[in-house]
């Protein structure tokens, strides 16, 4: 098996800028543990979290999950002036990020996101060890 590009590690430290949370659509899409984390952050019960924060969204087989809402500005509804509202509840997707998938599927494709996160090949080197789990994480 081909060694992955990130073999030796990458440098990654969040630097909020928002942009991963901010202007454009997206979705973020909630798993049982998220939707309980942040439930419990909001004090709500599950029934008004749900009202007012998540909506279903369709996925490519025609199936439905739940996702977090966006604000009329394509802001995550979680976004507020300075950095995430729940932070330390955020979901797995916002927790992983950048090192999903799609990120990570080629060099090309870290450099392109870098493009645009500028935390990407900045601060703290992750080991190819940390990257695994955190790509693990979203199976």
């Amino acid at each position: 098996m081909e060694e992955p590009f990130y073999k030796d590690g990458l440098k990654f430290s969040c630097k909020q800028c928002s942009y991963c949370c901010c202007g454009f659509e997206g979705v973020v899409r909630l798993s049982k543990e998220d939707l309980d984390r942040l439930v419990e952050w909001s004090g709500l019960t599950m029934e008004q979290f749900l009202q007012v924060y998540c909506h279903r969204v369709e996925d490519y087989d025609g199936s439905t999950f739940l996702s977090l809402r966006d604000l009329s500005n394509n802001s995550c509804i979680l976004w507020e002036k300075g950095g995430c509202s729940a932070y330390q509840a955020r979901p797995l997707q916002c927790r992983t990020y950048p090192f999903w998938k799609s990120v990570l599927k080629s060099e090309d494709t870290w450099k392109e996101e870098a493009k645009t996160c500028p935390g990407i090949n900045t601060g703290l080197l992750h080991s190819r060890e940390e990257i695994d789990a955190e790509l693990s994480k979203m199976n």
